[in-house]
């Protein structure tokens, strides 16, 4: 049995970026509540792992000596 493979156009950084939007702007159209607050959590989380991935994949970091 042979995986699947998916190439994927955008970087990972882009993809949580859209997704962090695109969960945002879920959340701005429904009233307070609880599936508002998993929305935007969801959103801060997807920021977050963006943000991680850019800081390591970037040139200053340095391996553990």
């Amino acid at each position: 049995m042979q995986r699947r493979r998916v190439v994927h156009v955008e970087s990972l950084d882009e993809r949580l970026a859209r997704e962090a939007h695109r969960l945002k702007e879920a959340a701005r159209s429904m009233k307070p509540g609880q599936r508002r607050q998993e929305l935007l959590r969801k959103a801060r989380q997807a920021e977050m792992a963006a943000s991680i991935t850019q800081w390591i994949a970037s040139p200053g970091l340095q391996p553990p000596e």
